[in-house]
């Protein structure tokens, strides 16, 4: 088992980097805000017919056409899905979501949550999917990478106010970056046994005899964009455990990859543009370190079980309960830390069934803003949010003011971090006590005790972080759960492209420095190290009291009684 545990972790660790560093390459020109290679001239006629001109936008502009660019977004996607049974391309005649379920899933698909509190199956037609919901993976995918690449310019450029063109970096991410990639991607899964139709659900009578009726529908093409852009919102209840959705243990495979690819191929993006390629490297460095231990967690906690459950003997039995058996234990463990490390909410094992350590794990990897690879731009602006702080305390370590790529970090920079840091906690906390202190929030509870309160903890983390995955469990398909899961989730997306984006406005606008004898050097063992202990120690202060009431009480229960 352990050596099985090696290769698997240490096969997907090399897909991801050997996929990613091309990628990177291609990631790079849209940062410096070039054309890709061959694409001005389609990239000049597209501009031309958008009416997008070649104008810089202050932080403050910037920050305006995303919010206007998601509100809009908003508005046309509540639409599609209320007027739904209005609408073409609903064979199962599907009516109208109430408005507190539309409410929440176009918040949700708008910023990049991918929450659902509903059965695809049973809710949402081919129309709202493919036009709705599928959209709005691109162009919320699109929305961190662009803000991302704002950060980014912030320190690569200087002496300027300008951060680049909103309207330039959402259209060259979706048409040059996702959408040809989401289109191979989805023609892979096609060949792989995942449907892709418009033909109404097939009613079909077993070998048993009994009639049933399988659902069908526009699967693949919402697959490929839902991992590759970390939005994880499947077609199906069951999202990837579902056959249609991930047939194959390759499949299962590619899609771990996915979700993975464009946050690593950004670090390698991250170091060619601020030409600190070691410094890149030991970004990649750091999140590879506690993924690896993350996964190591999760794979001995579900190996050794339920201590209810020994054998007779005293051995341990395997927690099997909520896993995908047609793809082991642990690479179902391995799907889980991936889908909680970046800011994806496909799942192919159940979080609700895991024991109390291994549910704590990706709640963890949550909490601490998931910048373990973390989501499609969000990822690396939350692990650049960290090294600023790292840096920070480095510098008060020795009394010298800190700087990060060569610009100095000063005190109003230093407010925007702790800004940042404290948005999501403030949000996971305060909205777990506001459940649980109103009868509306506990009557959502199944489960009682220390493991019904981690199933309120993990919904509140999953909507603040933007992940989308649940720990089930929890009832949360009713007006309360849906207006306070949606102003969490829309919060949780947009209040940090504040801070980010001051931050990047006001170092743009700053000198770049050479490096000088008192500069913290950004790479090596030291400097790793650092990083690891300020997003360690960072998280374990925030959210340390709220796990001990959930996972660890419950797994001291589990302990003492046995």
């Amino acid at each position: 088992m352990t050596g099985q545990a090696a290769l698997l972790i240490a096969a997907f660790l090399l897909t991801v980097l050997i996929c990613a560093k091309p990628l990177g390459k291609m990631l790079a020109y849209l940062i410096r805000d070039q054309a890709l290679p061959g694409c001005r001239g389609i990239e000049k006629g597209l501009f031309s017919l958008c009416g997008i001109r070649r104008v810089g936008m202050t932080f403050r502009h910037y920050l305006l056409a995303i919010g206007l660019f998601n509100a809009l977004g908003f508005g046309v996607l509540m639409a599609v899905l209320v007027f739904q049974q209005r609408l073409p391309l609903n064979p199962q005649h599907f009516p109208g979501l109430s408005w507190d379920l539309a409410f929440n899933t176009a918040i949700s698909f708008v910023t990049n949550t991918n929450w659902q509190a509903y059965a695809g199956e049973t809710t949402i037609s081919y129309f709202s999917s493919m036009v709705g919901l599928t959209v709005q993976n691109f162009l919320s995918a699109a929305t961190g990478m662009a803000v991302l690449f704002a950060l980014i310019r912030g320190f690569i450029w200087h002496n300027t106010a300008y951060l680049g063109n909103a309207w330039r970096d959402l259209l060259r991410i979706t048409l040059f970056i996702l959408l040809p990639i989401a289109l191979l991607m989805a023609l892979f899964f096609i060949s792989q046994g995942v449907i892709q139709t418009l033909q109404g659900y097939l009613p079909v009578t077993s070998l048993e005899g009994v009639t049933q009726t399988l659902p069908l529908g526009p699967v693949a093409s919402l697959e490929s964009i839902k991992l590759l852009g970390t939005n994880g919102g499947g077609f199906f209840n069951a999202n990837s455990a579902h056959p249609f959705e991930n047939p194959t243990a390759l499949t299962n495979f590619v899609q771990m990859v996915l979700i993975f690819l464009i946050p690593a191929a950004l670090c390698f993006a991250f170091g060619e543009v601020t030409n600190h390629s070691r410094h890149a490297r030991a970004l990649l460095w750091t999140m590879s370190l506690i993924f690896i231990f993350a996964v190591i967690a999760v794979m001995v906690a579900e190996v050794n079980g339920n201590p209810h459950f020994a054998l007779a003997g005293g051995d341990s039995v395997m927690n099997w309960e909520g896993k995908e058996s047609r793809f082991g234990l642990l690479a179902s463990s391995l799907y889980t830390v991936v889908t909680t490390a970046a800011s994806c909410g496909a799942v192919v094992a159940m979080h609700d069934s895991l024991t109390a350590m291994g549910g704590l794990v990706p709640l963890w990897l949550m909490q601490i803003g998931e910048v373990i690879f973390g989501g499609v731009g969000s990822g690396l602006y939350g692990m650049i949010i960290n090294v600023m702080l790292a840096v920070f305390i480095a510098g008060l370590m020795i009394g010298r003011t800190p700087e990060y790529l060569g610009k100095k970090i000063g005190p109003s920079e230093m407010k925007m971090v702790a800004l940042y840091i404290l948005i999501t906690p403030l949000l996971v906390l305060a909205g777990s006590a506001g459940a649980l202190m109103t009868e509306a929030g506990r009557a959502a509870i199944t489960n009682p005790g220390p493991h019904g309160f981690s199933e309120v903890l993990y919904a509140l983390s999953s909507a603040a972080n933007n992940n989308g995955s649940a720990f089930a469990g929890l009832s949360v398909n009713t007006p309360f759960w849906n207006l306070l899961l949606g102003i969490v989730m829309v919060l949780g997306r947009f209040l940090p492209f504040l801070p980010l984006l001051i931050i990047a406005g006001r170092m743009a606008q700053r000198p770049t420095q050479p490096s000088g004898s008192g500069t913290l050097p950004t790479q090596g063992g030291l400097f790793i190290g650092l990083l690891i202990g300020t997003i360690v120690l960072t998280g374990a202060l925030t959210f340390i009291p709220s796990l001990a009431l959930g996972p660890i009480a419950e797994q001291m229960q589990s302990i003492g009684s046995h």
